[in-house]
């Protein structure tokens, strides 16, 4: 039976606003891939990857996809003895949002959805192809 559409919708709510300030111990990431059962490779601004569990309230509810943000929480990482670096603890949802505020990492810049081309030179939309009468 799937969960009640209550803890959906609180789930859905939680993730849409950013929190005020985030604790020592959190920090944003970007998710590399899913590992499976709940777990995630995601990199830290500092560019190093660390291995995430998915909190149990989001589970079957926020579906995380690769290249998305979360706010990931460390504090019990020197208590573990796995390989689990922490706990995503929120899912960056309106990115938009979240990145007008001031602890967002500027090791995250917005990317473009259009590739910049910087080929315009070599670039043949729109012109006829070579044609062989003019080699004579």
């Amino acid at each position: 039976m799937g969960r009640p559409k209550r803890n959906v919708q609180l789930a859905a709510e939680e993730t849409s606003t950013p929190p005020s300030a985030l604790t020592n111990t959190q920090s944003i990431a970007r998710v590399i891939k899913a590992e499976g059962n709940n777990l995630y490779s995601c990199s830290l601004p500092n560019k190093i990857t660390v291995l995430v569990e998915l909190s149990s309230r989001f589970r079957n509810t926020i579906w995380i996809k690769r290249g998305g943000y979360v706010v990931i929480d460390t504090k019990d990482a020197d208590v573990r003895e796995n390989k689990i670096s922490g706990d995503i603890i929120n899912v960056v949802r309106d990115e938009h949002k979240w990145r007008k505020e001031p602890y967002w990492p500027e090791e995250f810049p917005k990317a473009s959805t259009y590739p910049e081309d910087s080929d315009d030179d070599e670039s043949t939309v729109g012109k006829m192809p070579p044609s062989d009468s003019e080699n004579e």
